[in-house]
């Protein structure tokens, strides 16, 4: 547990928590909606820095990002929390458990105190101890040249993001943070010096899914998206698509011209649903479904467009806009570079300039 940064103080005690769009309003004794960050006496502490719940080498390919250093490993961190409450979460134990302890603790009429303590000591029961200084060196041990904020919101360990990557950029390791797009101005200022590139899940295409699916409002993550593309940050979209409720041709046309607006450049990755969660009545996500969702994104103009969770090579696989060449094959995450030279990010063919970050 470690003081955080993101608040300001408020009256009798209260704090103004800063992380995120919500703003709690967190009184003494108790965590924000997001359930790690806890007011205590006045001040506003992060009950996972240096305890996340999940560290991993992986592809970077799995977070997913295309047109970002593809082919290379990177270290994956994500801790217990969450400021959504997706229905349909995919890493739901680690996002909801902390809201979960404290529904139960409500339902027992146990006290805020102890509601905060029952949290607390789950999270310290349950995470590594793993400070920044250790995650700098298994970075350099595996010699990954990025380290990845994610599997739940990175937005509401930030000030944990921040402290890894203030060592980790002295070694040029970039940061990327992969988020459902919650973040306010005051996490982007903070972290505009240390985060390279944000993959945004834009879950659906209407205020009436976000409140009823995700408890949360589509028009705050559009502006986030906004704010991070202005910034000149690297930015790919990611959409699950979830049969009969995000997935009609209405819903995927409004986010393909919403990103084609800001850029064609701007790849967007569409990903099968799977049952999980509180969703576990909904079958999985046709390929036809996400062949059509694909097709409508070229139509719209965008330049690199992608499915996920099926395995479908042809529309996993990057090819030039300009010419058609294929440049990067890929199979799941098994990832093959054809025709692409890296170092300059081009077209072997016809000397297409790619739009991505490549070394």
């Amino acid at each position: 547990m470690k003081e955080a940064v993101l608040y300001k103080k408020s009256k009798n005690k209260a704090v103004i928590c800063q992380a995120c769009k919500w703003y709690c309003n967190i009184p003494n004794g108790f965590t924000g909606l997001c359930g790690i960050r806890l007011n205590k006496n006045g001040k506003l502490y992060l009950l996972t820095h240096s305890q996340p719940a999940i560290i991993a080498i992986d592809p970077i390919e799995k977070k997913p990002f295309f047109h970002f250093l593809p082919s290379t490993q990177i270290l994956s961190i994500g801790t217990y929390g969450c400021n959504f409450g997706c229905e349909f979460c995919q890493n739901w134990e680690l996002s909801q458990t902390p809201k979960l302890i404290r529904i139960k603790a409500l339902q027992n009429k146990l006290s805020p105190s102890k509601t905060s303590r029952l949290i607390k000591e789950f999270i310290d029961n349950n995470s590594y101890r793993y400070t920044p200084k250790k995650a700098l060196t298994d970075a350099l041990k595996y010699e990954v040249p990025s380290i990845a904020f994610t599997y739940n919101e990175p937005t509401i360990f930030a000030e944990y993001a921040l402290n890894i990557m203030k060592l980790a950029k002295k070694y040029n390791i970039r940061g990327v943070f992969v988020s459902s797009g919650y973040e306010s101005k005051e996490t982007l200022n903070l972290l505009d010096k240390y985060i390279d590139a944000y993959n945004i899940d834009l879950k659906g295409a209407t205020e009436k899914f976000y409140i009823r699916y995700t408890h949360t409002h589509i028009k705050h993550v559009l502006e986030t998206i906004e704010e991070i593309f202005s910034r000149k940050k690297w930015l790919e979209i990611t959409t699950l698509l979830i049969p009969n409720l995000n997935a009609s041709k209405k819903d995927i046309r409004f986010i393909a011209r919403f990103i084609k607006n800001l850029s064609p450049n701007i790849p967007w990755h569409i990903s099968s649903f799977y049952p999980h969660y509180k969703l576990r009545d909904i079958p999985p996500t046709p390929l036809k479904t996400l062949i059509k969702a694909y097709e409508i994104g070229k139509e719209e103009g965008l330049n690199y467009v992608y499915t996920g969770n099926i395995p479908n090579t042809d529309t996993e696989s990057t090819y030039c806009p300009k010419c058609g060449e294929l440049l990067i094959r890929r199979n799941g995450y098994n990832v093959e570079l054809k025709n692409i030279n890296l170092n300059k990010g081009i077209c072997k063919k016809c000397g297409f300039k790619i739009a991505g970050v490549w070394k």
